[in-house]
């Protein structure tokens, strides 16, 4: 079983809190907009890090993480990027991808909406962990918690830090 800790859209602000809730997780994944490097630097000395990154994200950032990646954890294949789009409504440059090729986990951030939904048609779980850091339009912070255990994503959990 691996235990994930998933966030996005930190913007450079990276609330203490996280680690805490974070703590029995064996990995973390950051879907984009990092911010700085220090935030992705701070993540990846506490747990191993895995991100993507987003559209505010700069060349230190870009050298390290790339837009799209595709992975697997234990059996379940995963598809991390940042501007993704939602069931039915992907983005142009993926749609077509990710007809062809789904995920059995797909995870984007950018909107700041954190939503966990089930794409029936491509049989495939979207996530969007929402926004952790504090700018945006999001009045509520949030983070998703959960395991990978085989080929089963369980145990998800929605986190609110607090308000922007």
């Amino acid at each position: 079983m691996t235990r994930i800790g998933l966030l996005s859209d930190t913007h450079g602000y990276l609330d203490e809190a996280i680690f805490r809730h974070f703590e029995q997780c064996d990995e973390i994944w950051h879907a984009g907009d990092f911010g700085t490097i220090a935030v992705a630097d701070a993540l990846a000395a506490f747990r191993p890090l895995k991100g993507v990154f987003g559209n505010i994200d700069g060349k230190d950032i870009r050298a390290l993480y790339p837009e799209h990646l595709r992975f697997r954890c234990e059996g379940v294949d995963v598809w991390m990027t940042h501007i993704g789009g939602y069931p039915g409504r992907y983005h142009p440059g993926i749609r077509e991808e990710i007809r062809q090729h789904p995920p059995k986990l797909f995870i984007c951030g950018h909107s700041h909406i954190l939503k966990v939904m089930y794409d029936q048609k491509l049989q495939c779980l979207h996530l969007n962990p929402g926004a952790a850091g504090k700018q945006g339009w999001h009045k509520v912070r949030t983070l998703l918690r959960f395991s990978i255990d085989d080929n089963r994503i369980e145990g998800m959990e929605a986190i609110e830090l607090s308000v922007r």
